[in-house]
């Protein structure tokens, strides 16, 4: 068997004359106020050990009840997701890890809450099956100190907290249909922006709420057979996923192409080394011994109540697209698409279409959210539809110049006032066209070979121009108008 470890410095470029084939597990966490089968408290961040009770440690006599909120909040992922809807049972998967201290988690396994849902990716408009998106708990989490890779293997001590067993999740598996990291990306992308429309959860990738697990195999192309797959497990970034997949589908062509095989198997993924490095061999249903939860009855949720549920959940993303790209004459694919998908998977459409439905024009609005607002999406609270409006106006109505405007959305950001009282605060001042024609006087004046080329047609100076402009007048030039009038001149 050759060792993995010699493909730890394979070129990033996938190697031609192969495929890659994903399926993706993603847990994410609901967004109940206490535990799937307790009473104690669903929050992050806490103290460990202080979110527990017999019930969530399994302790001897203690009995689980259902939460209903997390029921509902499945089935509005599963709505969500074009999913059938139908009677369920819980399951005992058992295992022994210390980061369960009743050594099983109830999940479900015969019958999923929603089975054989799909899911379309905006940008290339590719169907994802979704094979099912089952209701479980939450395990504990463990911490393994000292060494120097945050495992198990050669840590000191390992300590554990049982605030997060006993979480309610949805695990939403995917068919292995992705044929990239990209498509991953986008696939993740999306879906986590479903779950956070639908109110199912918060999303945040950076708090554990969201975690991938990526079935990885690789096949010449042409062959329909699958290959053998691994697991990676845990990633819990876009940036992760997309290296982590890549990585392992470039390890397994590598392997196979020097004479090795692939062995089934759970893998880790580093992300300092970028690299995976194998857990334990991959884990079938009949290793977990799965068996009906004697304390729990089957979940039947009533077509009645699934069709209340049904109303409650608000728009999704492929409504939220088409509600900007009217905005934009219906458009559907493009550089302008790309940034509407871009503000939809931010939750900054609403912020645009306020500001247009009061006037302001709508590509300034989108360019300026997707990009100097998503910048600083952790002050979002301070900037209000009213007052981004008044700033896309201000910049519009060429009170301020492209680059004034920036500077007085970053500071609304910071301080939440006007765009009015920031630009008076700040000295902005719209330039007069006959001041900003005197500026240019002057820089052509000083300039005289770059202007004679420019006069030439040699258009690529005009950056040339605008800049020495936007000097002098300390940024308060408009570029539209600089430029109309250096092409007036020559």
């Amino acid at each position: 068997m050759v060792d993995d470890s010699v493909f730890s410095d394979v070129a990033p470029q996938f190697l031609p004359g192969w495929e890659i084939v994903v399926g993706l597990e993603v847990h994410c966490e609901l967004r109940t106020k206490t535990k799937l089968f307790c009473g104690c408290a669903n929050s992050f961040g806490r103290e460990p050990n202080t979110n527990i009770c017999p019930v969530c440690l399994g302790l001897p006599g203690s009995l689980p009840v259902i939460n209903e909120q997390a029921v509902e909040l499945a089935v509005r992922i599963g709505l969500s997701l074009n999913c059938t809807v139908d009677e369920s049972i819980f399951h005992r998967k058992n295992y022994f890890y210390p980061d369960m201290p009743k050594d099983y988690q109830v999940s479900q396994y015969e019958k999923a809450i929603n089975e054989n849902g799909y899911l379309e990716l905006p940008l290339s408009r590719k169907i994802v099956r979704i094979e099912r998106a089952h209701i479980e708990e939450d395990t504990g989490k463990s911490t393994h100190v000292g060494g120097d890779n945050g495992r198990i293997h050669g840590a000191d001590h390992s300590l554990v907290d049982y605030n997060r067993a006993g979480i309610p999740l949805v695990e939403i598996v995917s068919a292995p249909d992705l044929r990239s990291a990209e498509e991953a990306r986008e696939y993740v992308s999306e879906l986590r922006s479903i779950l956070v429309a639908s109110g199912a959860s918060d999303g945040k990738m950076e708090e554990g709420s969201l975690r991938v697990d990526a079935n990885v195999s690789v096949r010449q192309l042409g062959l329909s057979e699958f290959g053998t797959r691994c697991e990676i497990k845990n990633l819990n970034s876009l940036r992760s996923l997309v290296r982590a997949i890549g990585y392992e589908a470039q390890r397994q062509v590598a392997l196979i192409e020097s004479g090795g095989k692939i062995i089934q198997q759970t893998r880790h993924w580093n992300e300092d080394q970028g690299v995976t490095s194998a857990m334990r061999s991959k884990e079938e249903a009949y290793d977990y011994r799965y068996f009906p939860e004697p304390d729990l009855v089957p979940l039947s949720p009533s077509s009645e109540w699934i069709t209340e549920i049904k109303g409650r959940i608000g728009l999704l993303p492929a409504s939220r697209r088409e509600r900007l790209a009217v905005l934009f004459d219906g458009v559907s694919s493009g550089s302008t698409f790309d940034q509407i998908v871009t503000a939809v998977n931010l939750g900054l459409d609403d912020l645009i279409v306020g500001s247009v439905e009061s006037g302001a024009d709508p590509r300034l609005a989108l360019a300026r959210a997707t990009n100097e607002v998503a910048g600083d999406l952790e002050k979002l609270s301070n900037l209000t539809v009213e007052k981004f409006s008044d700033l896309i106006k201000m910049e519009s109505e060429r009170k301020l110049s492209a680059t004034q405007a920036k500077n007085v959305l970053a500071q609304m950001l910071v301080s939440g006032a006007t765009a009015l009282d920031i630009a008076k605060a700040m000295g902005f001042e719209a330039l007069d066209s006959s001041v900003i024609e005197d500026l240019v006087d002057q820089v052509i004046s000083s300039s005289p070979r770059e202007w004679e080329r420019f006069s030439a047609g040699e258009d690529q100076l005009a950056g040339f121009f605008i800049g020495q402009i936007m000097k002098l007048s300390k940024g308060k030039a408009d570029g539209k108008v600089v430029t109309s009038i250096l092409r007036s001149k020559r």
